[in-house]
């Protein structure tokens, strides 16, 4: 009789734990049901894909208040990706009608309520990019699921325009661009409207992102039109002094866009261009060719934000006392440039031997503006251990330093810097992720770090998701990392709230500048000071003070 009592006993404390959902949510468009998923006896999460957080946008404009919907929304579908082009750059995929975002709420014996909330900005170099579905094969890298249950917060992917429905520009008001930035704006002011109802805390929201998508939070924190929406923001990979963030000279690309299209490039260009089917518009944004030494791919990234006087009333530099009561966390990987500079180096992989001279072309090409003499100094810097005769891994990965440096870390250590300088209440935390790469020694060669985008599977908690393809190792970072990010978006410090961190991991500020390196094996060893200190005086300081050509000229 005991056994019997036993089973029912647990059945029952089954029973009542699968009930614990939110069920039917109402939103200022109208009612949705999720899905309930059971993780263990007494945690589940509701899940919410596909709500519209604004209406179909019009061709470049900004979005607009969804209508709403009426009987109950089906929340369990994702919506379809914003209009871009394929990988490919042969065809188009997506819809016009992809404002949406989705929902991850985690319950434990009782529906939650008041919990942190954590908005999910996705990279793709502002022409790519989705959180809605599958990202590869069936891997559908931004489930929220690991990190909501994990850390016990609400997390939020949403969908915003790309290419050139995002981000084409005249540079002036006829067409202002930012469009992409403005879906990611009311995306957040809808949940910051709407998220109390989901079980979330509207006061207490963390925006995070990475390469483009942390570009976009760097911006988010910058914009005037954010004031008291979020609390927290979370850059990877990316913020906005990356030379690729913003477009100093849009209108090229526009003209380029209607010659394209048959428009004319007069005063009637833009009425034209708004008149033109949405594929065809996004099939005619310049394409992203394999870069050279001498022209890197990074050049090709010209469908991004611009100031536009409203949405940046100004230069991304004197905008940081927007963010001023923001806390600021931000960091790269330690071969963030491998992906790029790989592809700008036809040398570069496999046995081939990599020539000095390729390795001063791609230098040459990222210090143009300050000719031969800019060259000469950012050269002797960087082969400043090499001795005489340099080996292959040396010149390589000298190659990846100074893409990395250029491309990510100096940029975000100058946004670092000036949040810091300018924060009131704001706190401000640096890293540097130094795990090495998954295909180190295998596709790639054996001395690669962390690559471009290898945070990821760690901040999404893959190794947790797919346990067959990583290692222990691979878990207690993805722990580390998740417990980081969700005690920073429940207390604005990294190392207070719900989940245990194996290192205290120290506030940046301009005199001590401590960073904390994050890897499988960190101990207190692993916080560090003056992150490339001599690199970031070289691109910031040294290299800004020599004349440009164009001056002389």
């Amino acid at each position: 009789m005991e056994p019997l009592r036993t089973v029912l006993a647990v059945a029952l404390l089954l029973g009542t734990a699968s009930a614990v959902s939110l069920g039917v949510v109402k939103t200022e468009g109208g009612s949705v049901q999720g899905k309930n998923i059971r993780l263990g006896l007494f945690r589940s999460v509701d899940v919410f894909k596909g709500i519209p957080f604004a209406a179909k946008p019009g061709t470049l404009e900004k979005p607009r208040p969804h209508p709403g919907w009426t009987g109950v929304l089906k929340a369990t579908k994702f919506a379809q990706r914003c209009l871009q082009m394929s990988m490919l750059q042969t065809s188009a995929f997506g819809s016009e009608d992809c404002l949406y975002l989705n929902i991850w709420v985690p319950h434990g014996r009782q529906v939650s309520s008041n919990l942190p909330v954590m908005i999910w900005l996705y990279g793709g170099g502002f022409l790519v990019g989705g959180s809605m579905g599958p990202n590869f094969l069936n891997n559908y890298l931004y489930s929220g699921q690991e990190i909501a249950d994990r850390g016990d917060v609400i997390v939020v992917t949403v969908g915003y325009r790309v290419g050139t429905l995002g981000f084409l520009s005249t540079g002036d008001a006829a067409l202002p661009g930012n469009y992409g930035l403005w879906d990611q704006h009311a995306a957040i002011a809808w949940v910051h409207r709407n998220i109390r109802s989901f079980g979330g805390d509207p006061d207490n929201v963390t925006i995070f992102g990475e390469s483009a998508g942390g570009v976009s939070v760097s911006f988010q924190t910058l914009t005037p039109h954010n004031k008291g929406l979020f609390k927290r923001a979370i850059s990877q990979s990316g913020v906005a002094f990356c030379p690729w963030a913003v477009n100093k000279n849009p209108r090229q690309v526009a003209l380029q866009v209607a010659e394209k299209v048959g428009c004319p490039t007069d005063d009637t260009m833009v009425a034209c261009l708004k008149s033109i089917d949405a594929l065809t518009l996004t099939m005619a944004a310049p394409r992203v060719k394999p870069g050279t030494p001498d022209y890197p791919v990074v050049n090709y990234l010209v469908l991004s934000p611009v100031v536009d006087g409203d949405f940046l009333p100004d230069q991304p530099a004197n905008l940081f006392h927007n963010a001023a009561d923001i806390d600021y966390l931000a960091g790269v990987n330690n071969m963030d440039g491998h992906l790029l500079t790989s592809k700008d180096i036809p040398s570069f992989g496999g046995e081939k031997e990599t020539p000095v001279e390729e390795i001063k072309r791609l230098l040459g090409a990222y210090t143009k503006e300050k000719g031969q003499a800019g060259l000469d100094m950012a050269f002797a810097e960087y082969s400043s251990n090499w001795g005489s005769t340099p080996s292959q891994v040396s010149i390589k990965s000298t190659a990846v330093a100074i893409g990395t440096d250029y491309i990510f870390l100096v940029p975000t250590q100058a946004a670092i810097h000036l949040h810091a300088d300018n924060a009131r209440s704001g706190r401000t935390y640096s890293y540097l992720l130094s795990e090495p790469s998954l295909l180190a020694g295998r596709s790639y060669h054996h001395w690669v770090g962390a690559d471009h985008a290898d945070d990821l599977q760690y901040v999404f908690g893959k190794p947790f998701a797919t346990p067959k393809a990583y290692g222990d190792s691979h878990r207690d970072l993805s722990g580390y990392m998740i417990a980081y990010w969700t005690n920073f978006a429940r207390t604005g410090d990294p190392n207070k709230g719900k989940l245990k961190v194996p290192v205290t991991w120290p506030e940046f500020n301009s005199t001590t500048q401590q960073f904390l390196e994050l890897n499988a094996k960190m101990d207190e060893s692993y916080v560090g000071q003056k992150m490339r200190l001599r690199f970031v005086r070289l691109w910031t300081s040294t290299l800004p003070g020599l004349p440009s050509l164009n001056d002389i000229a």
